[in-house]
């Protein structure tokens, strides 16, 4: 498809920079075109000289812009044919996300530890689901519990390691915090236990009115139980959110002695025991084994961290009663999904094993790679733990106060989530979330950006 002329400039919009380089400023707003969507990959764009002169430039200005484009892969040029714009090989093979790259802008953005789609994958599960979802299609396609191969395929995940589950026993929900939003209205808790720190979207999602945030403090290596202990103590009779599995932000993983007692202690002081497992499919190890899971505890799941944020797909693993009556909640609805969305899912959870392996392989060298970088810089300026599983590192400052390093980082062109956003009490004033997603020389960057904020 050939793009006109018109259409060209305004999808560029206001291109012209102050500061950079007319090339750089024209190779920067059609590669932000085609991230942002106002240019289609596989377009093709008009002659070099036809587009310097709707664009009033001269024509080595389209030239140099192109040829940037080019070396980077987001342009690709035949002989004899028109030059066509595309999404780069690189950008759609790794696990970042190209928000976490700078090659969405001017901006490292690492606020959020989450992964790229898999694109060839998704895309041919999109293909094989469309092709088939001529039933769904044919229904009335209302809110529901979730469709039953989905729900199949999500209880017989939960079989396979172990805790035996039926269809009847899912809720399919429009990603993991719509999950932990049906349950806090569900629950409606006077008193939620929460980890310090914890995914601040929990958080939220809990700080309902009315509802008191108790915290036991978690470390990089184990969780506080004497804190624990004393919390679901004070939480009787409501609410408790763990994520033992590679937590969100440290990485550490629970030991099956903790929640046993965890498990213990939840039903001692008759608390409802909220599990997420986002995390638990990224086990670092060179061998990954399924950690055993708390007896009686509610399961969130989603497919966020494993597969892509943006198929916003998530579950509740309970008792038949329990999904009967959350699924009759007011709402319910409005946190489903939409069933083609849900069919996709189904379609990449029916083989998801080989992506997995890939993207813990990935991931495994990228947060070595970091990790070496940053105990080569460190000379006493952070300290961590290298975590067993998840998507980040949790480093503790031992100079600078991490809103410091965050606002001077910022101004360096890395975005990232300083410990207080974590904590329910606002504490955590030294410590700092830095995801490894990025391929290596963006960590490498991010390294060097670090250590001069400190």
């Amino acid at each position: 498809m050939r793009i006109g002329d018109d259409q060209l400039v305004q999808a560029l919009g206001p291109w012209r920079s102050t500061t950079a380089p007319l090339s750089t400023a024209l190779a920067d707003a059609i590669r932000a075109a085609l991230i942002d969507g106002r240019i289609r990959p596989g377009s093709e764009l008009p002659a070099e000289r036809r587009l310097a002169a709707a664009l009033g430039v001269s024509r080595g200005t389209v030239t140099a812009a192109l040829d940037r484009l080019r070396d980077a892969g987001w342009v690709d040029t035949r002989h004899g044919s028109a030059s066509t714009v595309q999404l780069p090989a690189a950008a759609t093979q790794r696990i970042a996300p190209l928000s976490a790259t700078g090659e969405a802008g001017d901006l490292i953005d690492l606020r959020r530890a989450v992964p790229a789609a898999p694109q060839e994958l998704y895309l041919e599960a999109t293909r094989r689901a469309v092709e088939r979802a001529g039933p769904l299609l044919a229904n009335h396609g209302e809110p529901g519990p979730g469709i039953t191969e989905l729900r199949t395929a999500i209880a017989a995940r939960y079989s396979r390691e172990g805790t035996a589950t039926r269809p009847e026993q899912v809720l399919v929900t429009n990603g993991a915090r719509a999950a932990l939003a049906l349950l806090a209205a569900h629950f409606r808790p006077r008193v939620a236990v929460v980890e310090i720190p914890t995914y601040f979207d929990a958080l939220r999602a809990l700080r309902a009115p009315g509802t008191k945030l108790v915290g036991c403090r978690v470390t990089t290596e184990s969780w506080d139980l004497d804190q624990l202990r004393d919390a679901l103590a004070a939480a009787r009779g409501n609410l408790a959110y763990l994520v033992p599995d590679f937590h969100n932000p440290t990485g550490a993983l629970m030991s099956p002695e903790a929640r046993r007692t965890v498990s213990r202690l939840a039903a001692e002081h008759e608390v409802t025991l909220v599990v997420d497992e986002t995390m638990r499919d990224l086990d670092l190890g060179d061998r990954p084994v399924s950690a055993p899971r708390m007896r009686g505890a509610l399961m969130i799941g989603s497919t966020s961290k494993s597969i892509w944020g943006g198929l916003r797909i998530g579950w509740i693993r309970a008792s038949a009663s329990l999904i009967r009556k959350l699924q009759a909640h007011p709402l319910a609805g409005p946190l489903s999904p939409p069933p083609v969305q849900q069919l996709v899912a189904a379609e990449l959870l029916g083989d998801l094993e080989p992506l997995l392996h890939q993207r813990r392989r990935e991931l495994r060298r990228q947060r070595d790679h970091l990790s070496n970088l940053l105990v080569t810089a460190a000379e006493d300026r952070w300290h961590f733990t290298l975590p067993p599983g998840g998507l980040a590192l949790w480093l503790r400052l031992t100079t600078t106060l991490a809103d410091t390093v965050v606002e001077r980082a910022g101004r360096n062109g890395v975005a990232l989530a300083a410990g207080p956003r974590f904590a329910a009490d606002a504490t955590l004033v030294n410590h700092l979330r830095v995801p490894y997603t990025p391929p290596h020389h963006v960590l490498d960057q991010i390294a060097t950006v670090l250590d001069d904020a400190c």
